[in-house]
């Protein structure tokens, strides 16, 4: 109970923890990284983007002062901070969290609509978040990234292509993404994933969130594809849920010994950083599940 009363103290007096700042900031993301073209007013938003930038970095530094004092507690030596951060899949913020084995034994079709809903309405995706971090990151780390990322996106298979097996199963259940219906606490995990990965001073924020993501993924996963199965859904619309329950272990591993290990050797002071934003990540996640569980249980 200690942690949420911090949270709903924090969230009182935050200007960031809102659904306004929350979804102003998704919209801006949104046409940011959108392809686009040459106009006459790009000076004006040129503007508009320092404003956004700026207050994107506060509301990130914000998450950090959150998570500060626990992230200084990391080992900079590799043996030990490995240990550390391997052990966030038991300790870090989330984890264990009830919602998923209520989703497995007894979620409806409707509670799962709403968790779905919510969810793909927050996701970053894991490919672009992957692709814009991995920019000038040294040649090992930025090879098991590379790696990642095609994993992402199916080896060159457009039906192995992970993003669109999600579409795919929010398409089947009549759900639409859209800022306006999306809790701010899911719309703040994607900006936060956001700004780490496309702002350079978070490059290894953005590697520890990835990171935790890829440690702590296989398990939720788990517990959504035999919720999704219980109800009666195929292994077409289970296939996302399903490949990351079992693939995500072996990225974990990799992640861990091809990312962390030579990252952290290199440049012990990295793991700091590692380790905020991985717990950025995990503490933004913390916020969604006690969400959706206030919702979805009353």
């Amino acid at each position: 109970m200690a942690s949420i009363f911090r949270w709903e103290e924090q969230e009182r007096s935050s200007q960031f923890l809102n659904d306004g700042f929350q979804q102003r900031l998704a919209a801006w993301n949104r046409r940011r990284l959108a392809p686009g073209f040459p106009s006459d007013n790009w000076q004006s938003q040129m503007d508009e983007d320092h404003r956004m930038q700026r207050l994107e970095g506060a509301f990130l530094e914000e998450l950090r002062g959150e998570i500060a004092a626990r992230a200084a507690q990391a080992p900079t030596d590799v043996d030990g901070f490995l240990a550390w951060f391997e052990d966030l899949q038991v300790t870090g913020p989330g984890q264990g969290d009830p919602l998923f084995p209520w989703l497995a034994r007894e979620a409806s079709v409707d509670e799962f609509k709403y968790y779905l809903g919510q969810e793909a309405a927050g996701e970053a995706g894991f490919d672009d978040l992957t692709a814009m971090t991995q920019v000038k990151v040294p040649p090992d780390a930025k090879m098991e990234l590379a790696n990642n990322y095609w994993d992402e996106m199916g080896r060159g298979n457009p039906k192995g292509m992970h993003g669109p097996m999600l579409d795919a199963l929010i398409r089947e259940l009549g759900l639409k993404a859209e800022i306006a219906d999306t809790v701010w606490e899911s719309l703040a995990l994607a900006n936060a994933m956001t700004a780490m990965a496309a702002n350079r001073r978070y490059a290894f924020h953005s590697i520890g969130a990835l990171g935790a993501i890829e440690l702590t993924a296989p398990g939720r996963s788990r517990a959504v594809a035999d919720g999704l199965k219980r109800l009666g859904f195929d292994g077409k619309a289970r296939r996302y849920f399903e490949l990351h329950a079992v693939l995500d272990v072996r990225h974990s591993e990799d992640w861990n010994e091809k990312v962390l290990r030579p990252l952290v050797a290199e440049e012990p002071n990295c793991a700091t950083a590692i380790a905020e934003g991985a717990l950025i990540r995990l503490q933004a996640g913390a916020r969604c599940f006690e969400r959706y569980r206030q919702v979805m249980w009353g």
